[in-house]
This record gives C-alpha cells, sequence and structure tokens, in this order.
C-alpha cells in the first residue's frame, strides 16, 4: 500500500463522523475521489458516490463511513452532560475516556466521568456501568455557559482516539467499524482507475447510517439510486485471534489471514463462487464465514433492492469491534483491495449471475 493511501486513510479514520452525522468524513472521501474517479456525487442521504467506467454490468461496492459515537440528550444545571448510544456500546468502554463533542460552533472536548470506586458500595463494584450511570464533564461551570459554547441536546460525540500504528503491520483507530470500508472499496475503484477503464461501471458508495440502519440506513438509498446488477459489501467481523473469542461461534479469522468471504441465505452464490475463484487465481489467501440467515450489514439492505442484486460480503478481520481502539491489519485491507479490483476486472456485458 502506498504511502499516500496510508495518509489517506489516516485523514479519514481520525476525521469524526458518528451515524447520520457523516458529513466531514464524507467529505474527506469525497476529494481524495475527484483526483481520478469519472464521476463524484452525494445524495440527499449523505452517500457519496465515486464512478469508474460507463460499461456492463453496473456494479456497486459499498463500504459505510459512519462510526459509533454517543449523543447529549440533556444537560443539567450544573453543566454536566448525559448521552446516549449512537450504534451499540459497551458503556465499560467509555469510562474515563475523551470526547470530541460535534456543536454548532466547532468541537468542544470533554471527558466521561462516573462516580470513584471509593466511594461505591460493595454490590455497585460486581455491577457492570449503565450508559445512565455516566455523565459527560467539559468543565463548563452551569448550564448557561455549555449554551454559550454551543452544546446542545442532540449533539452528537465520538471518542477522542486518534489513529495509531502498532507493530506488525497493525493500526487501532475508534472508527475502524467500518470506515475502513469506505477506505477498501475506494482504494479499489482507484486501482481500477490507474489501468485500461474496466468494461463494468464500477460505483464506489461510502454508506452512511449503518450503525442504527435497521431499515437499510443509507446503503438502501444508493442502491435504489445506482440499481446495480452486482454489488459487493465490505465490513469488518470478529478476528477470533484473541483471547476469549468462541471460533466455534463465528469461524477462525485471525487478523492477517487476508479477507473473510461470507456464504449465507442472503448471499448470492455465484458472487461468493465468483470471488473465491477469483481470490484463489491472484494468490490472495482468505478464511469463510457462514452466515445462515440477516448478516447485519449492508447487504441486507441490498440485495433486495429494484429487482434484485446479485451481492456478496467481504470482511476485514478486527479485533475489539465496537471500542476506542479496533485493530486491523494493512496487509488485509490491501489484500481485499486487490481481490475487489480482480473481481471487477472479470466482469463484462456476458457475465450473468441468474442461478440456473
Amino acid at each position: 500500500m502506498q504511502d499516500s493511501s496510508i495518509a489517506f486513510l489516516k485523514r479519514l479514520l481520525d476525521t469524526p463522523g458518528p451515524s447520520g452525522f457523516e458529513t466531514a468524513p464524507a467529505r474527506v472521501w469525497r476529494a481524495e475521489a475527484e483526483a481520478f474517479a469519472h464521476r463524484v456525487d452525494v445524495d440527499v442521504a449523505g452517500n457519496s458516490i465515486a464512478t469508474v467506467g460507463d460499461g456492463a454490468p453496473r456494479v456497486m461496492l459499498a463500504g459505510h463511513i459512519d462510526e459509533i459515537g454517543v449523543m447529549v440528550t440533556h444537560v443539567d444545571e450544573e453543566g454536566f452532560l448525559y448521552v446516549d448510544g449512537i450504534g451499540g456500546w459497551d458503556p465499560e468502554v467509555l469510562v474515563g475516556q475523551r470526547l470530541r463533542i460535534l456543536t454548532r460552533k466547532g468541537e468542544v472536548p470533554g471527558v466521561v466521568g462516573k462516580k470513584p470506586i471509593h466511594l461505591m458500595k460493595a454490590e455497585e463494584k460486581e455491577k457492570a456501568v449503565k450508559m445512565t450511570e455516566l455523565w459527560v464533564d467539559t468543565g463548563a461551570r452551569d448550564r448557561a455557559q455549555a449554551t454559550e459554547w454551543g452544546i446542545r441536546v442532540g449533539d452528537p460525540a465520538v471518542v477522542d482516539q486518534p489513529l495509531v500504528v502498532l507493530g506488525n503491520g497493525l493500526i487501532a483507530s475508534r472508527s475502524v467499524d467500518n470506515r475502513v470500508g469506505a477506505f477498501v472499496v475506494l482504494e479499489a475503484l482507484r486501482r481500477l482507475a490507474e489501468g485500461a477503464p474496466p468494461a463494468a461501471e464500477v460505483s464506489a458508495v461510502a454508506t452512511t447510517q449503518e450503525e442504527i440502519g435497521y431499515h437499510g440506513g443509507g446503503a438502501r438509498v444508493s442502491a435504489f439510486k445506482l440499481d446495480p446488477q452486482v454489488a459487493l459489501v465490505v465490513d469488518v467481523t470478529f478476528a477470533t485471534d484473541a483471547p476469549g473469542v468462541d471460533k466455534k461461534q463465528v469461524g477462525e479469522h485471525r487478523v492477517g489471514s487476508g479477507p473473510v468471504l461470507t456464504r449465507g441465505s442472503a448471499i448470492h452464490p455465484l458472487v461468493f463462487e465468483r470471488l473465491a475463484d477469483t481470490a484463489h487465481a491472484e494468490g490472495i489467501p482468505f478464511t469463510i464465514q457462514a452466515s445462515p440467515r440477516f448478516t447485519s450489514t449492508d447487504a441486507d439492505a441490498i440485495y433486495l433492492s429494484g429487482h434484485g442484486v446479485a451481492t456478496g460480503i467481504i470482511s476485514i478481520p478486527n479485533r475489539y469491534m465496537h471500542s476506542p481502539n479496533e485493530i486491523v491489519s494493512l496487509d488485509d485491507l490491501d489484500a481485499t483491495v486487490r481481490l475487489i479490483a480482480a473481481f471487477c476486472r472479470g466482469l463484462d456485458s456476458s457475465t450473468d449471475f441468474v442461478p440456473r
């Protein structure tokens, strides 16, 4: 992976954008896309779309650009803020974290507080903390000052954890899930743009609101707009090389073992087989994950869009999902980029995904 792409990844991961408030990272994504894509667009749901080629079939590459965060639900008279989760949180990991509160007047720093352990009763120490037992301290002396700083009910916030580079090509970031998916689909489009134009029309989409998209989020809107014949969704999945993870439940997917291809009831079998064949041909290692029902990804919205879309899922093994320090491998990101680019180059107007 080139240094320029790694620099883009850092900008993308460090820019705050929880579900419903993805404008800032989406701008970063579109600015990068404008350097090589044939067309770049944004829709009313905030989905960013970059396209290369104008042939057939129409291909949609989707990676959601939102991240989990919190939202201000109340400001008390003393100026302390109370919050609820945007997306799924384990409140324990929020204790003591610093936040970036995104207000109409700019970012306001804050610290998540809770009762000190010294003041807890014995039975309190044995219980998991609840979101309602936490508060955010911005240093405001009262509600009036918090308001003066621009803080309002409904303001989103993210954990203040910039990307950090670890050993052996690993990175940690609060927004790996799933801004790395938005990164991967755009990098795959970049590779398609660098060579001869693909026979297919390929659109990379940075989708919005996946973490709260119980009815399809931005992926439903963008799939309707693009009307693709085939779609690849890039997301993250649970890495099983950390202590305490049950491989019998989620399979065996180590960080650094390559992309994870999903097989399941919502996954088009011809897309899966074509991805697997492409990976073998390109010498790209991969593992397989079973998904017997819904996938809990953008694929659930895409595959039933319009007349139906032949949809596959490629996932990145991710340690510590939905925490301030999710870990993935740069090698896995690069391998997934190569797999998607090769898959797209193998498509042309004669490609048929109708199972017969």
